[in-house]
């Protein structure tokens, strides 16, 4: 079974990259023994049922290698039929160039760009340690739980390239996640040639200094060597790394080139190989009498575990009817929240509105559990902290607060993992260094996954820090990612409302823009307007001569100059926009009430331009240069963000 298996998924992912002109031969022919030999010997799966909540996990990080993994799905006995390998990389198919969550069934996230994958392997395997943590059931005088399952993970020299990778990897061996095993196919080559020219490090003694158990595969054609490291490595009280060696295009006329990477294998270099795998010559040859017997294979082997789980699973409910099984539930589908009856009387206003988001988010986590997450080394400053939540540590899981470290890159993708397991994660940092987790927002939003990224520090007022610390083109890059809901509210009852936007959004990621200024209550704000991502703040006192739009802080500057202005004996109506992203959404009939065909002013301190479609560009009042360090008020004089030039620029627009 074992070598006509492989040469079979060998094949059916050949033929796939010939039909569409495009992919890569070169891992399918070096990994196709690794990936054979996890599902049918090792990975707890049910084809059949493949959205089974204690799974195994698989992720291909290396997810080039896309056509080795649906061949193997298929050939597995998931939902894939031939038509859709044969409509690899075609328009709206089941088997899309890279692996897509919620496209292919048995796809557990979305990869492609390189250290992603394994980099939200270990946000799953964190994840498994929390619920297996926190959910469990006395069984004949033992303690088990419901969830108890591994996540694998498939790398190349690429993604342990990539930096963010050991970010992770660092992290996963700190908190001794032993149900984390990667599996590197190490050839030596990459896209441009020989890994002698960038990568020669010791790849296993890096990974043993981050707390990893290693093992090496000195030839990943050696299927018992390779069965017995797994198993080994499955039984090790550590994360698992385990080095097989592969040769790039084996058996291919182009093996242990660079060129077999991603280039369409040649007819005759087609032939010989079928010839040499011992398989027709026919175009997606399927041996179907092999497939039926190694989809049995792996029913009886996962059998019995997958009955066992349902009983556990059916005798936790029954045990906690009452109690956390709601909680439990939430994990497994996703739902909305809705918190405008909780408690927010409570909370303390004269502080700075980054101590008022964390009594926010500290309320909202007395409600939901599945809230967790923590910041990059910053919960001093950015306040993303639930003080009664308790921190995550070794092998000490049933907590809410991650120490993530100063890895922004890493705490995004481990965000993902959090989330594709079903929890609300948040992240959070000063807003100028989102940047580092671009990679990690897009993916959230690919992925619609429901990670809320919380940035304080939002503004140039930052002062003596400098401009490293100010951000100023932040806003715009957030606001230009498709999916992704960013809010930057005033005060709390903004903030209220923007939380609850968030929990009433489960397919969205949110980036939440924060202050460290001290919030001044406004007397007209409101939470439940808020949801509408914009509302009317302050009404013109006579016929509307323009409106003012603003966003976080500069909403009270935007107040001020619209009553400044009314002496003047101009009219300006106010618009508080926490959201642009959530206004967009909202009818063109309640659009157009907030926004009437009226000259529309912008504030914001950012150089977005996503006002446009509201306004002139020459309307937008904003900043388009570095900041200094300097006091803040030195700093917003300095770009002309002080309220006399931003009344005079407002004057002069009016006059135009």
């Amino acid at each position: 079974m074992d070598k006509e298996g492989i040469a079979n998924i060998k094949s059916l992912a050949l033929d796939m990259i010939t039909k569409a002109k495009s992919g890569h031969p070169g891992i399918v022919l070096s990994a196709a023994p690794i990936i054979y030999s996890l599902y049918k010997n090792h990975l707890n799966i049910n084809p059949i049922k493949p959205d089974w909540y204690n799974r195994d996990r698989f992720i291909l990080s290396a997810g080039h290698g896309s056509a080795l993994l649906y061949a193997t799905l298929y050939m597995t006995g998931y939902d894939i039929s031939s038509e859709d390998l044969k409509n690899f990389r075609e328009l709206n198919s089941k088997t899309p160039g890279h692996p897509e969550v919620h496209i292919t069934p048995g796809v557990e996230c979305s990869t492609g760009p390189l250290g992603q994958g394994v980099a939200t392997a270990v946000g799953m395997a964190l994840g498994e340690k929390i619920l297996n943590s926190r959910f469990k059931i006395n069984i004949d005088d033992s303690v088990i739980s419901p969830i108890d399952f591994k996540t694998y993970v498939l790398v190349g020299d690429g993604d342990l390239m990539e930096g963010v990778s050991y970010e992770a990897c660092s992290l996963a061996g700190t908190l001794c996640l032993n149900n984390l095993i990667i599996l590197y196919d190490s050839n030596n080559m990459t896209l441009d040639g020989s890994t002698e020219n960038t990568f020669k490090e010791d790849v296993c003694k890096r990974f043993e200094a981050m707390g990893f158990e290693t093992y090496k595969v000195n030839d990943g054609n050696n299927l018992r060597q390779l069965n017995f490291e797994i198993s080994k490595a499955k039984r090790s009280n550590k994360p698992a790394f385990i080095e097989i060696k592969t040769h790039l295009g084996y058996g291919s006329l182009l093996q242990d080139t660079n060129k077999v990477h991603g280039t369409v294998l040649t007819d005759e270099d087609l032939t010989q190989l079928k010839n040499n795998l011992k398989i027709p010559l026919e175009p997606f040859y399927v041996n179907e009498t092999l497939r039926r017997d190694l989809i049995g294979f792996i029913a009886n082997r996962v059998g019995e575990k997958y009955n066992q789980s349902l009983e556990i699973y059916d005798k936790y409910i029954q045990d906690n009817l009452d109690t956390i099984y709601k909680d439990f539930k939430f994990y497994f589908q996703k739902d909305t929240y809705d918190i405008s009856n909780y408690n927010w009387n409570n909370i303390n206003s004269k502080v700075s509105i980054r101590d008022i988001n964390k009594s926010v988010l500290n309320e909202i986590s007395n409600h939901i559990s599945a809230l967790v997450g923590g910041s990059a080394d910053l919960n001093s400053s950015t306040k993303a902290y639930i003080d009664f939540g308790d921190n995550i540590m070794p092998k000490k899981y049933n907590a809410k607060n991650i120490w993530y470290g100063i890895r922004e890159h890493a705490g995004g993708c481990i965000s993902n993992g959090l989330a594709l397991l079903g929890f609300l994660p948040f992240f959070s940092t000063f807003l100028t260094f989102s940047d580092y987790l671009k990679p990690a927002i897009r993916m959230s939003s690919l992925m619609n996954l429901p990670v809320t990224y919380i940035f304080t520090h939002d503004s140039i007022t930052v002062g003596k820090d400098g401009p490293t610390h100010q951000p100023v083109e932040q806003l715009s890059t957030l606001r230009s990612i498709p999916n992704l809901h960013v809010y930057r509210p005033v005060d709390l009852k903004e903030i209220i409302g923007c939380w609850q936007s968030i929990l009433m959004n489960p397919n969205n990621p949110s980036a939440l823009i924060i202050s460290r200024s001290e919030e001044i209550r406004l007397n007209n704000t409101s939470a439940s307007k808020s949801c509408k991502g914009a509302y009317v703040l302050k009404e013109a006192l006579g016929p509307i001569q323009g409106i003012l739009i603003a966003t976080g802080t500069e909403v009270i500057t935007a107040l001020k100059v619209a009553m400044i202005l009314e002496k003047k004996h101009i009219n300006l109506r106010v618009v508080s926009m926490p959201s642009v992203e959530i206004f967009e959404k909202q009818s063109n009939e309640y659009k157009k009430q907030v926004l009437p065909n009226l000259k529309t002013i912008v504030i914001e301190a950012s150089n977005c331009l996503s006002f446009t479609r509201y306004t002139s560009y020459n309307y937008i009042i904003n900043i388009n240069k570095f900041g200094k360090s300097a006091d803040g008020s030195e700093v917003l004089k300095y770009m002309n963000f002080d309220i006399e030039s931003i009344i005079n620029k407002v004057i002069n627009i009016l006059n135009q």
